[in-house]
């Protein structure tokens, strides 16, 4: 898993072509990865895959949110064409940014485009947590983090986790890639 520092988690990913080698397998590896990781989501800059792919699994949270049972989704070469105007704030976290928690605004519901894991095209409005996550992996593919949507005060209060992250200094329960 790569994590703060990396800087191919800073760089906008290119589109996915339909005959890109070994997908299915690839969408496959990352469900795995998020999973062991205890993540909802995956975007493969994370995994050191400059592309616009990610993977979505809320059905963890089908016990408390009944609607998620069963939701497990990827997104290839996802757009966000629009988002609500109406936001919420929550807590979010990032298995590259391990151990750091904070608040952040996002849209209730975006309206998106994407190909599904089998080059199904969709265009849908999406909200809720469901939205939440998608914006998150999303941010992964345009070069962002979460961190870059917290006050700057928040910001400063974090630095010095930051920079030890950035330089490989933090535990987690999965291998990280610093």
């Amino acid at each position: 898993m790569y994590i703060l520092g990396q800087p191919l988690l800073r760089k906008e990913t290119a589109e996915i072509p339909p005959d890109y080698p070994g997908l299915q397998e690839l969408i496959q590896n990352m469900y795995e990865t998020m999973q062991k990781a205890d993540g909802v989501g995956l975007a493969a800059p994370q995994i050191g895959l400059s592309i616009r792919l990610f993977v979505i699994d809320l059905n963890v949270l089908s016990e408390d949110m009944p609607q998620y049972k069963g939701y497990l989704h990827a997104f290839i070469n996802p757009l966000i064409l629009e988002e609500s105007e109406e936001t919420e704030l929550m807590e979010e976290g990032c298995l590259s940014v391990p151990g750091i928690h904070e608040n952040v605004r996002r849209a209730k519901s975006a309206h998106v485009t994407y190909l599904d894991e089998h080059l199904q095209p969709h265009d849908e409005w999406i909200d809720g947590y469901a939205a939440r996550v998608f914006q998150h992996e999303y941010d992964h593919l345009e070069g962002k983090l979460f961190i870059d949507h917290i006050s700057g005060l928040r910001k400063q209060l974090i630095k010095k986790k930051l920079i030890a992250m950035s330089k490989g200094k933090v535990s987690c329960t999965y291998k990280i890639k610093a």
